[in-house]
């Protein structure tokens, strides 16, 4: 029985990816070799960060890193620029993916970052782009071609991407003599459920502990009570504690990109009005899918009468710090 032209393709492609990931083997050096220091000297957690196609293959990466016992999330470009930026710390290391290493997103995202004093680790498939030259470890997965009828569609070189994380988690597994007993403390019968199943109340910030300012307040008091909680946003209130809006520090660079004369005005002036919000009753599931659902990856937490709670992050349900509190097995 012959081959139809359907079968010719897809053998066609997987010939040109499995060829393309093999071509990365002689790539492997000595900046190879830092990104795994880097990383395993980290006091932090790995920030992976990419959009589009790239992110895709970022998010895979930080689930296999997480289960395997190197503490890594996801940031989205632009979500960074929002306020999530503010989750990075000096002590973090960065892992940014982008092919061409002319993402403007990305780019902007990594300028701010290195602002903040972490280190950089770049996979990319031009080492001499501005994304290579802002990084302090440049790991090339270049290919000779994608694998696509038309050699546009990302297909060879996210594969190279994936396949270059699945190295860096191995030699990290490696290098923190990281067990078969281990891989499964982190992978418990039932356990993601078990989580998955939890109120927001068990997960959630409190409400002692979020920025908040009361309406009215001058607008560079509110700012200041960003810088000081370093958590990104400040919420507004009324002098019963109910939710007014949300000012993040997205929200003021917009306003300094906009010419925007902070002195005279209030927070009322500059605030986003009516945030998303959950209730603390409403399972740590349904808030994920809220996120997802939205494209958002933070909740305010109110109760019916509108007054806060709390607040929660998606990665205060994957868990900040250096111990993971959740790992997904898939």
């Amino acid at each position: 029985m012959g081959k139809d032209e359907s079968m010719k393709e897809a053998m066609k492609v997987l010939k040109i990816e499995a060829e393309s990931i093999l071509n990365l083997i002689d790539k492997i050096d000595e900046n190879f070799s830092r990104a795994v220091e880097i990383i395993y000297k980290s006091k932090g957690r790995v920030i992976v960060a990419g959009i589009g196609k790239s992110g895709l293959i970022g998010k895979k990466i930080v689930a296999t890193l997480t289960s395997t016992g190197t503490p890594a999330l996801f940031l989205h470009p632009v979500e960074g620029m929002h306020g999530d930026l503010g989750i990075v710390t000096k002590n973090d290391a960065m892992l940014a993916i982008s092919n061409s290493g002319e993402t403007f997103e990305l780019n902007t995202l990594i300028s701010s970052a290195r602002d903040i004093g972490v280190s950089l680790i770049v996979f990319t498939g031009n080492t001499s782009s501005t994304l290579s030259r802002m990084s302090d470890v440049v790991i090339d997965v270049s290919v000779e071609k994608e694998a696509c009828p038309f050699g546009l569609v990302p297909t060879s070189s996210t594969t190279a991407s994936l396949a270059m994380g699945d190295a860096l988690a191995a030699a990290l597994v490696k290098k923190r003599n990281f067990s078969e007993q281990d891989f499964h403390k982190f992978h418990p019968g039932g356990t993601l459920g078990q989580k998955l199943l939890g109120k927001v109340r068990d997960v959630m910030i409190n409400e002692k502990q979020i920025p908040k300012v009361f309406s009215g307040t001058p607008a560079l008091q509110a700012i200041d009570e960003i810088d000081k909680k370093n958590l990104g946003f400040v919420v507004i209130t009324d002098r019963k504690n109910h939710l007014l809006g949300i000012l993040t520090d997205g929200d003021v660079r917009r306003c300094v990109k906009n010419g925007v004369i902070f002195k005279g005005k209030s927070v009322d002036d500059l605030m986003t009005m009516s945030p998303k919000t959950i209730d603390e009753n409403t399972s740590v599931a349904q808030a994920i899918e809220a996120m997802e659902k939205d494209e958002i990856t933070a909740l305010l937490v109110t109760d019916e009468t509108d007054r806060i709670k709390g607040y929660i992050h998606l990665h205060d349900i994957l868990g900040r710090g250096g111990t993971l509190k959740i790992s997904t097995s898939y």
